[in-house]
């Protein structure tokens, strides 16, 4: 009798219409609160690798060679001491690596006087080559003539080489 197509003005119609669909709204609010809600699925698609950065290990430059890299990728042997660095393009430049250790001030003092020590060294080596191609000197004693100042004999050397002569203090 409500539902009939006279009764679409009449206002008691209307309004139970209204509470039907009220009455079927709050059934389905209490059927949806009673169903455990469900997370929604997220799904994250990875195109290209974010750690280019890391660190990577060769154990040789075929290695380096054969791998793919979308940056300047360095790779280290695996005792450290050399750095391969690869490009886009393929480019490998090659370094070797040492530790450096750092030094107090003793450290720096013992190396710099063993540096002291190897100078005095080389400097003592360059000053008394041995002269192989040196004739022995002759000497040739010339007693012609005496000094008449204090009544010595003079003696004239004659030499073919020079040679070195002590600088060094006698005590008089």
């Amino acid at each position: 009798m409500y539902n009939s197509p006279f009764n679409i003005y009449s206002p008691q119609a209307s309004l139970d219409r209204i509470n039907a669909q009220i009455n079927e709204l709050e059934k389905a609010k209490a059927q949806y609160q009673q169903q455990p809600v469900q997370q929604p699925i997220t799904q994250n698609f990875q195109l290209a690798p974010t750690n280019h950065d890391a660190i990577r290990y060769a154990d040789s430059l075929e290695e380096v060679q054969r791998n793919v890299v979308i940056g300047d990728t360095p790779y280290f042997s695996k005792d450290m001491s050399v750095v391969w660095v690869k490009d886009t393009r393929g480019n490998i430049r090659t370094y070797e690596l040492t530790e450096i250790v750092p030094k107090d001030a003793k450290d720096m003092q013992i190396e710099m006087l063993k540096a002291e020590i190897d100078e005095l060294k080389k400097g003592m080596v360059t000053n008394e080559q041995p002269n192989t191609n040196v004739i022995q000197s002759e000497n040739a004693i010339d007693t012609t003539g005496n000094d008449e100042t204090n009544g010595t004999t003079i003696e004239n050397e004659k030499s073919s080489s020079i040679q070195k002569i002590s600088t060094s203090k006698k005590g008089k």
